[in-house]
């Protein structure tokens, strides 16, 4: 890739130094940065490697160990061992440094976990037909804002628009709602 012509200064996403880029894709300051990022992406594929063995292993058994628990449930270390401590988990100690643990109590107190306590709102369909809608200059004149504020206000609210022609069309409702509410 040619050099820009522009200067551009950076600062290394490794040894945070402050650079002068070669290109507008430069991110490295030097050829060993450059390396280091290398090696910790290999190291990550590794470790990600890893952790799916330790996973794979793990299937289809009653009890697991604590590594097969961390790796298989996306645990940390310290919050199964605090379930353990306080109860909530039983474990099982055979022999010197192992630890396992009942799957079945794992995945009821994850499935706690996963009920949200906020249930989500229904989606609401649009009508973006004409005779359901406001242009953005009638919006603009009915509720006397400019037409900057309104299309601040509907990428704020996500309120879905519609351009036919050389008009822009909104829903009367959702227009309804944000502007007489801000009276």
């Amino acid at each position: 890739m040619p050099e820009s012509k522009a200067k551009i200064m950076r600062h290394c996403i490794v040894c945070g130094k402050p650079f002068l880029a070669k290109n507008v894709n430069s991110v490295h300051c030097s050829k060993k940065c450059s390396d280091e990022t290398f090696r910790n992406k290999k190291r990550a594929i590794k470790r990600e490697e890893r952790r799916q063995a330790i996973v794979d292993n793990a299937d289809g058994h009653q009890y697991l160990t604590a590594a097969q628990v961390i790796n298989k449930y996306n645990i940390s270390k310290p919050t199964l061992y605090r379930w353990i401590r306080l109860g909530k988990i039983k474990a099982y100690n055979p022999g010197i440094r192992m630890t396992l643990v009942d799957v079945t109590e794992i995945e009821t107190i994850l499935e706690v976990r996963k009920n949200p306590l906020v249930e989500e709102a229904p989606k609401r369909l649009y009508s973006l037909e004409p005779e359901d809608c406001y242009t953005i200059g009638e919006v603009s004149k009915l509720f006397r804002v400019s037409e900057s504020t309104v299309y601040s206000n509907l990428r704020r609210h996500s309120i879905p628009m519609r351009q036919i022609g050389r008009f822009v069309y909104v829903p009367k409702f959702d227009i309804d709602k944000i502007f007489k509410s801000e009276k």
